[in-house]
């Protein structure tokens, strides 16, 4: 439903606390993905928000808001995956024993993707092999035992929970007192100069990008599709290949070791030449390899800040290791997806779109950040977390008439060929029109670590 997208859209733009009307943006398309949940409207205005935040920032820059067209069949779609291989085949997106398991009294989610993550609940359940051991080792336990055994041994994992007792979980009660985007501008100021050319709005701009699967890189992946220089940084011995091929786009990819000294010295002359820094690291991680907040702004005078975390910024779980599907499992959403497709097993979203939307409103945040400081000079940060966005999911469930969106089909592939570091691609079409400020991309993706960790033209 149009109508929807633009009340949603609304909804996200003044949580960005934008100063331009979200009116203007025009949506096309029909149909939804198929949901308890107002996924389509929610992919269609959370980009929307991100591409108003473009406008903003050419409205201030160059006096002109140009339009915005929304495509929300489009946006579903980047929602899944925006490549299509042509020669090559993407890895697996699941660890093989990663998903929902019964146990005694309920579901569990096991995330199992990374190796030590998988170690942890193999160690817990005493089991190893394929899902049929897991799933044995699994049905005798109670789930939240087993989700708090997991994750105190370093693993990632979550109850299915409903949305009553997620809202009466203390968790739930202080992410519902959260707002959807923490936003404050900083005392700190530093001087921002770009090219400002309309047509690639964010030219110039220098972003650092510290996230990980999967709403950061969705972030500064649409940042790059605006011109923004971004210079991804991982640990020596990180990897996600199932995802890398979908998010590295349009970035240079490189690895730092932040406990060597050497590395150290690298990684804070990135970041005092950096206008926008990205992060997902868990609170408290950055302040414990010595840079909190202070150190940051102090670093890099002007910075705009934006980072993300799981389950929120407060409460006893701020600190909690946590993807999307844990979220969805933890907050209600797939036990609600359960009994409305009257389902004896978890209903998740047909998509990750408590990430990907995420995403997009961080890109939005950032580009806020930068907008404010080209007109004063100062600084901001920017908060969100995955389980505060799943709160404006839960609240806005879908009629269950609505009309499925059409199958993908060749013409919502662009033309153009990808040469990603694994062979030729393409991908879908841009969800988005900014009249004069076509999106797009000057970096294939490539592998993390490709790059060395530098600035352009520094």
């Amino acid at each position: 439903m149009r109508a929807r997208s633009t009340a949603l859209a609304k909804l996200c733009w003044s949580a960005i606390d934008g100063a331009t009307s979200a009116d203007e943006v025009v949506f096309t398309g029909s149909g939804a993905l198929p949901s308890a949940f107002a996924v389509t409207d929610i992919a269609s205005a959370t980009i929307a928000t991100a591409a108003l935040s473009i406008a903003e920032f050419l409205r201030e820059s160059h006096g002109k808001r140009p339009a915005i067209v929304v495509d929300r069949r489009l946006s579903s779609i980047w929602f899944w995956a925006s490549i299509r291989p042509l020669d090559w085949r993407p890895t697996a997106v699941w660890d093989p024993i990663a998903g929902d398991y019964p146990t005694r009294d309920g579901w569990i989610r096991l995330h199992t993707n990374a190796p030590y993550h998988r170690a942890a609940a193999e160690r817990v359940l005493r089991a190893q092999g394929d899902k049929e051991t897991i799933a044995r080792a699994v049905v005798g336990w109670l789930a939240r035992d087993l989700e708090n055994a997991i994750v105190e041994d370093g693993g990632c994992a979550a109850e299915m929970r409903s949305i009553a007792a997620w809202e009466e979980h203390p968790q739930g009660r202080a992410v519902a007192a959260e707002p959807l985007v923490h936003f404050e501008t900083t005392e700190t100021s530093g001087t921002l100069n770009l090219p400002l050319q309309p047509a690639r709005p964010l030219e110039g701009l220098r972003v650092l990008d510290l996230t990980r699967v999967l709403a950061g890189p969705v972030a500064t992946r649409f940042l790059a599709g605006y011109g923004a220089e971004v210079l991804r940084i991982d640990p020596p011995d990180w990897d996600e290949p199932a995802v890398v091929p979908e998010v590295t786009l349009g970035k240079r990819c490189a690895r730092l070791n932040l406990h060597e000294s050497r590395d150290r010295a690298i990684f804070e002359q990135l970041l005092s030449r950096a206008d926008v820094l990205i992060h997902g690291y868990r609170p408290g991680a950055l302040d414990g390899l010595g840079y909190d907040a202070k150190a940051r702004q102090k670093l890099s005078p002007g910075l705009v800040d934006v980072s993300l975390d799981a389950y929120g910024w407060s409460g006893p779980w701020a600190t909690r290791r946590g993807f999307d599907s844990l979220v969805q499992m933890s907050t209600g959403i797939a036990d609600f997806g359960m009994q409305r497709s009257h389902s004896t097993k978890p209903v998740p979203l047909p998509v990750q779109a408590v990430d990907h939307a995420t995403g997009y409103l961080m890109a939005a945040a950032a580009i806020r950040g930068i907008t404010l400081r080209m007109k004063n000079g100062h600084g901001s940060v920017a908060r969100l977390s995955l389980a505060r966005t799943a709160k404006l999911v839960i609240e806005h469930p879908t009629d269950t008439q609505e009309a499925s969106l059409a199958a993908e089909t060749e013409t919502d592939r662009s033309q153009e060929i990808e040469l990603t570091t694994w062979g030729k691609a393409q991908r879908i079409v841009a969800p988005v029109q900014i009249a004069g400020a076509p999106m797009r991309w000057d970096v294939p993706a490539r592998q993390l670590g490709s790059d060395t960790p530098h600035w352009r033209n520094a």
